[in-house]
């Protein structure tokens, strides 16, 4: 019997893509939650370890310019867009080889920042490949579990990045922790080599082969390539949409790093205790809402899901932003830091099928990591707010601002949606 194919089987499609997103969660999760928290822990200043995670995420911000040229070149016999996805892959584990070189990560900290800068771009590169892949080949009545599941690989990725790395980063040195991660990227770059997007790909390129016409003809110019660009992402309700998305993202990130920050710094909590809380149990919780919610939001669509889990998120950065003389306590402390680490993947699986669904077909790969690359933008100016805003007021009153502004976007948002519903009044002349 022939062995499954992406576009034909949905048990491949569903363990294609959670695996592909905990590849990519591995390293973000050690970066930026692992180190981060270590620098931290070293006494290294708000600014100084908010400009750290800040390097780390500017290559995300500029995805939208490796779209256009995913979707340019997306012809290959090994699969469309595959052969992004490999060579990334396989640079990105080069990389984190040369993550070695590290011997003392507040010494050589601007070498770290840059090996973990040029290790994103390459990483940011083969996410829009996954994605544009993604886009083409799930069926629309599939994608809310298909984020679902994506969201899950990337938590389950970050939990073991910031949990088992940051144990092993403690116990054995920076060293292990880095080829213990290189070894894993190998490892699952050999998996993505083997599997097939449609029956008829090649698992071998054709190295030195002339396209004929009609492979050629596959691949879009540039100049179409980029005026449906355009006029996708500039058109009003993607425009709409996209906004409040990005503002939540930004929210949610400000908050989230604040209050890692102060409970490190302010509480006197131990580093890798915050790493490891992240990265295991709240994970896990967070894991069965990722699966769950992916269900959900196929059954009664991304836009009502996105609302409820904007109120949620609201009126929990409200209320326990006002509950901030408990934050001592150990219990309270720690359900605070679960629940903040569920915000981004539980929205995630609402909010991205939404974004998904305003693509077009021959630039999806381009419209989404340009929205992807603005969401990005948002987490690394929440990290460099984050340094500047701790200087002049506190955690809590981050808190409520934040949760203030999510709760008005859901006005905003459920008022955009009825507008959407409602016919518009017919005017006849008399």
């Amino acid at each position: 019997m022939a062995a499954p194919v992406l576009k034909e089987s949905v048990g491949l499609r569903y363990f294609t893509f959670f695996y592909l997103y905990v590849m990519q969660g591995i390293p973000s999760g050690f970066a930026l939650t692992a180190v981060y928290n270590y620098l931290i822990g070293k006494g290294l200043t708000a600014e100084a370890v908010g400009s750290f995670a800040a390097i780390v995420g500017i290559p995300w911000t500029f995805q939208f310019v490796w779209g256009p040229l995913i979707d340019k070149y997306q012809y290959s016999v090994i699969g469309h867009r595959k052969q992004w996805v490999v060579l990334t892959q396989l640079v990105a584990m080069l990389v984190s080889l040369s993550l070695l070189l590290i011997h003392d990560p507040v010494a050589q900290l601007p070498l770290m920042s840059g090996l973990f800068f040029v290790h994103s771009i390459f990483a940011s590169i083969q996410d829009a490949s996954v994605d544009a892949i993604a886009i083409e080949v799930t069926p629309e009545a599939e994608r809310g579990r298909v984020n679902g599941l994506m969201r899950a690989g990337y938590l389950m990725g970050i939990s073991f990045g910031a949990a088992v790395l940051s144990y092993l980063l403690h116990r054995y040195g920076f060293h292990q922790a880095a080829l213990t991660q290189s070894l894993i990227l190998l490892a699952l770059t050999v998996l993505t080599f083997f599997i097939r997007l449609d029956r008829h790909d090649q698992l071998i390129p054709r190295f030195g082969a002339r396209q004929t016409r009609e492979e050629a003809a596959q691949n879009p110019s540039l100049r179409w390539l980029f005026k449906t660009l355009y006029h996708s992402v500039t058109e009003t309700r993607s425009l709409r949409l996209f906004g409040i998305i990005a503002l939540v993202y930004l929210c949610a990130g400000l908050f989230g790093r604040a209050y890692s920050f102060h409970l490190i710094h302010s509480l006197h909590w131990p580093d890798s205790d915050v790493s490891i809380l992240q990265g295991s149990w709240g994970s896990l919780a967070t894991l069965v809402l990722l699966v769950g919610g992916g269900m959900i939001s196929d059954r009664v669509g991304a836009g009502r899901l996105q609302r409820w889990v904007m109120l949620g998120l609201g009126i929990f950065l409200l209320g326990f932003s006002s509950l901030y003389f408990l934050w001592h306590y150990k219990g309270v402390g720690t359900a605070g830091l679960l629940l903040t680490n569920m915000a981004d993947p539980c929205f995630s699986v609402a909010a991205l099928p939404a974004l998904m669904a305003l693509c077009q077909a021959k630039v999806e790969g381009s419209q989404f990591t340009t929205y992807m690359a603005l969401v990005n933008f948002c987490d690394v100016l929440s990290a460099k707010l984050n340094g500047w805003a701790l200087g002049v007021t506190t955690a809590p009153v981050l808190g409520i601002i934040c949760g203030t502004i999510v709760l008005v976007l859901v006005v905003v948002l459920q008022r955009l949606s009825k507008q959407q519903v409602t016919p518009p009044l017919s005017v006849h002349s008399s």
